[in-house]
């Protein structure tokens, strides 16, 4: 089927508004992860006594899930978008307090949900829902100091870090709390208000390193203070180191099979292990790329709600894939936080395709209505002049 301007459609007008280059780049990162879940999965699936395509398939199965909700969501107009956000963040916030009681543990956390046969991350369907209504209340309350907007936006920020912290996700706690900050500042609010935040986020990390025993060995660990590397970061540095500048060759990495989370948290390793550090590097500019244009694209915005949304938006995409390829190179203490695109992870997935939705739907071009009926109107106008002009009359 081909395109056309000319002939309008819901799929015309969504394709000729769009950001190609920014769409170009996501499904480039969704496909690299498909590869990859071909090179790291098999091993984590033979390690857990599963067969070898177990992950394979999972991956596929959500990357076709994951696709669809990319282009049906940003098809979505703004006020679409802020309504699944709602929707989004009120199942999600509930859903969590669920898995509080109800929930399945992993490695000391319960933040998965059991539900058809798949396991997901109540957190993760949140987040991007979490930016959006975020960024309306900040906009709303930079705007007009009548509305109680900026208190909400905090009490939903300490809702759900506090339901986070109950889990616990000291990892995704910091991702949306510097998310949070950074629409704050997008939002246009004073400074003083900034370094008080910024306060109470070093008030925060002090008491997480003291209340969570857990926190507190990762963190000392990571500082030499009396705690030793983790085998994971040892094995993950030790892939960069083996693979060199152009890597074992695509499915040759041996140290993946020693990587308990090979397919997801460490796959930035078995990248750098398979395909080097040329192509770690890659990777890295297309991260900055995709968040580097949705922050050019909210510049351009009019409206303060659109401009801190997609400017939240990309920093919640940019700041995860940062922390992530951070970890892997031991410049943070492990997080647990996935790849955007590329770990395997179903709701992590889905909730990325989700939040880039949001971007592209948010950043599409709409011509207004005024403009597309000018011609006709113009026409009347000038229909109506010369009828009224005394001379044509005359004539």
């Amino acid at each position: 089927m081909r395109l056309s301007r000319a002939e309008r459609s819901l799929l015309s007008d969504w394709w000729f508004s769009i950001d190609h280059r920014l769409l170009a780049a996501v499904l480039f990162l969704m496909l690299a992860g498909m590869v990859m879940a071909f090179g790291a999965g098999p091993p984590a699936a033979n390690r857990l006594g599963l067969p070898d395509f177990y992950f394979v398939e999972r991956h596929a199965f959500f990357f076709l899930v994951a696709f669809a909700v990319l282009v049906a969501v940003s098809m979505m107009g703004p006020r679409g978008v802020r309504r699944l956000s709602l929707l989004l963040c009120l199942v999600g916030l509930a859903l969590m307090v669920a898995a509080l009681t109800q929930g399945i543990e992993r490695n000391g956390a319960v933040r998965w949900v059991h539900f058809a046969g798949f396991a997901f991350q109540p957190s993760e369907i949140v987040k991007p829902g979490f930016v959006v209504i975020s960024a309306w209340l900040l906009a709303e309350g930079a705007q007009r100091r009548d509305v109680p907007a900026t208190e909400f936006a905090l009490a939903l920020l300490v809702v759900f870090a506090g339901l986070l912290a109950l889990q616990p996700d000291i990892g995704q706690i910091a991702l949306i709390a510097m998310v949070w900050a950074g629409m704050f500042m997008a939002a246009g609010y004073p400074l003083r208000w900034m370094l008080a935040i910024a306060a109470a986020g070093i008030a925060g990390l002090v008491a997480i390193y003291f209340s969570l025993p857990h926190a507190a060995e990762r963190i000392d660990a990571f500082m030499g203070w009396g705690g030793a590397v983790s085998d994971q970061t040892a094995i993950a540095l030790s892939a960069f180191s083996e693979g060199g500048w152009f890597g074992r060759g695509p499915g040759e990495g041996v140290l993946k099979a020693r990587l308990p989370d090979a397919h997801n948290d460490y796959i930035f390793a078995v990248i750098g292990e398979e395909l080097g550090i040329a192509a770690c590097l890659f990777l890295v500019g297309v991260y900055a790329f995709v968040t580097l244009r949705a922050a050019a694209a909210a510049l351009k915005q009019q409206s303060p709600f659109i401009r801190v949304a997609i400017s939240g938006l990309a920093m919640l995409f940019g700041f995860q894939a940062l922390i992530n390829m951070a970890v892997n190179v031991n410049l943070l203490p492990a997080k647990g936080m996935t790849l955007p695109f590329i770990s395997y992870g179903g709701s992590s997935l889905v909730s990325m395709a989700v939040a880039m939705a949001m971007i592209i739907a948010l950043s599409r071009r709409r011509p207004n209505t005024e403009a597309l009926s000018w011609p006709e109107r113009s026409a009347d106008t000038q229909t109506a002049h010369v009828a009224a002009s005394p001379r044509e009359m005359r004539t």
